[in-house]
């Protein structure tokens, strides 16, 4: 008898069991049973590569996972496999992938049949003999499974059912209202469900780009995957001699070979602006802004890759810069209607002397709950003086820091008027105040959250510059704002 046994339900829990017992096992059992169509055309088994073995070790036992990738590494294919064995070891399961397209979802569909055609012929008997195979669904009768795929553009998908694993490929591309079918899906997913998103990137924007940066938040495990961990990925060596400072960079820091320094040359002749985005190097440069964004992009990816944690957090609130006797400080203040689906209030704490972000809070806060939080971050820095953007909920919030927080040092106009006034006027320079910031000295900001913004703050109709669409630009104001009063203010020289 092999070692699959006859293929019956008891033969498969048990393969289930050793699949689950260690990632090696998990490793060694797909490379014994699964077959692929390889780039010549031929059919192998699939053994892990090093972005599926990568991915395999570190989404081990994580229910929640996100996957930003370069194009072509196998992860899709891999995780399909994955998903193929839960099911057919695991009575009771049900499987559903969502592709971008009919195209995708029928060229994923080929994939998921290989599996099954061409499993080792003891399991291919048995339990799974008795399998029922349409356009979209392959069901298991005899261990009560199921494996479905689906477009995202059916906003029916999944619905009815229960799902236990729940694979979501290339979402950057899903049509239609992509947070909307995530969401119907996601409420499908049993309690103990595995969710899988994966995509090539797709603009600073959209439901991927908020799934990735709000991974932390949500207790998603984010894997990133960039080109050259794809073995295919080489050409003809180049010079050492001629590399660029970048490509030093990057033979320095990953170990580049010159094979794969000559194949990013051929990337960037070809693919010129959308090199970044369809052969990913970081996390953060893939992701090019929707539309044209306002800022240095090149500043703000740099700087990304260079922040470091703060020194403490209190919930929402971030300090890098602890106050210290004798400084002074601005306190700026973007406030919002307190709705947890709608703006956040933004505070951003700065360096009179210095200009030097200090300490930022972006939440969702009521009127009084912005004007308590700025108060109280006032205080902490030394008295510092406040300037509350007042147009809309400012006007509140102003209200509430002299009648409920007793506290008066409140920015005022040259016409005697509490707070800032964000207008036609003053906006085209506050917002170019903050990008010459940016490039002329970004050790300035330390705030992830301040430059994500920044980085999907791009011109939009009429040429405004304003958050693409469904981003939030709350940080951004609040620290133009910050600038905008410390220049006025406090710096006649301005930054420098």
């Amino acid at each position: 008898m092999s070692e699959f046994g006859n293929g019956s339900r008891e033969d498969l829990v048990r393969l289930g069991q050793k699949m689950d017992a260690s990632v090696e096992e998990a490793l060694a059992l797909t490379t014994e049973v699964l077959t692929i169509r390889n780039r010549v055309g031929k059919n192998q088994f699939l053994a892990a590569n090093e972005a599926q073995s990568r991915y395999a070790r570190n989404a081990w036992g994580k229910n929640s996972n996100i996957v930003l990738k370069a194009r072509q590494m196998g992860i899709t294919t891999w995780i399909a496999g994955r998903f193929f064995l839960k099911t057919i070891t695991h009575p009771g399961t049900v499987t559903v992938q969502a592709a971008h397209t009919q195209e995708a979802a029928e060229a994923l569909f080929r994939i998921v049949h290989r599996f099954l055609g061409q499993l080792p012929e003891a399991l291919r008997g048995g339990a799974l003999k008795g399998a029922k195979c349409s356009a979209r669904r392959i069901a298991f009768p005899e261990i009560d499974s199921e494996y479905l795929v689906e477009t995202a553009g059916d906003r029916n998908a999944g619905r009815g059912l229960t799902i236990t694993n729940l694979h979501c490929t290339e979402l950057a591309r899903w049509p239609g209202d992509p947070e909307e079918t995530l969401a119907g899906l996601r409420a499908t997913l049993s309690p103990e469900g595995e969710l899988v998103m994966e995509s090539t990137p797709n603009g600073a924007s959209g439901c991927f780009w908020k799934e990735w940066q709000e991974a932390e938040k949500t207790g998603t495990v984010r894997h990133f995957f960039p080109w050259w961990l794809e073995p295919a990925y080489r050409a003809d060596a180049v010079e050492e001699t001629s590399l660029s400072e970048d490509e030093q960079r990057l033979r320095a820091d990953f170990g580049l070979k010159l094979e794969q320094i000559g194949y990013r040359r051929r990337i960037q002749e070809n693919f010129r602006g959308l090199a970044r985005q369809e052969y990913a190097e970081d996390a953060d440069s893939c992701f090019l802004a929707s539309g044209s964004c306002w800022f240095e992009v090149g500043a703000i990816d740099e700087r990304l890759r260079a922040v470091q944690e703060p020194v403490e957090r209190r919930r929402d609130l971030w300090i890098w810069a602890r106050p210290q006797p004798g400084r002074q400080y601005v306190v700026a203040v973007d406030p919002a209607g307190g709705s947890p689906d709608g703006d956040y209030s933004a505070v951003e704490v700065i360096d009179r002397e210095e200009g030097l972000q200090c300490a930022e809070l972006r939440s969702h806060l009521s009127q009084l709950e912005t004007a308590e939080a700025a108060a109280e971050l006032a205080r902490e820095y030394n008295g510092a003086l406040i300037a509350v953007e007042r147009n809309n909920h400012g006007h509140g919030v102003l209200a509430y820091l002299r009648s409920r927080c007793n506290y008066e040092r409140i920015y005022r106009t040259k016409d005697g008027q509490d707070g800032w006034p964000t207008q036609h006027s003053t906006r085209p320079t506050m917002v170019a105040d903050l990008g010459s910031a940016l490039v002329d000295r970004p050790t300035l900001f330390s705030s992830e959250r301040l430059l994500r913004e920044c980085r999907t703050f791009v011109r939009g109709p009429g040429g405004r510059p304003a958050a693409a669409a469904g981003e939030h630009d709350d940080c951004v104001m609040a620290m133009a704002v910050a600038i905008a009063v410390r220049k006025e203010h406090f710096a006649p020289k301005q930054l420098q």
